[in-house]
């Protein structure tokens, strides 16, 4: 089992993906706009990570 799965992707040159982590449940926004993007954590109100909750 990969420890990261892509659960949302929308774009082609330009792209939003959401990953998570699948040993601690966290989720991750990466953008890639064509040679460069970058990676976060989401959050929410709190400022807590985002954790997925299996259902």
């Amino acid at each position: 089992m990969d420890r990261f799965e892509r659960i949302y992707k929308q774009g082609v040159v330009t792209t939003m993906e959401i990953w998570v982590d699948r040993e601690t449940g966290v989720q991750y926004l990466f953008h890639r706009d064509g040679y460069s993007g970058g990676l976060t954590p989401l959050l929410d109100q709190d400022g807590k990570p985002l954790i997925e909750t299996e259902a």
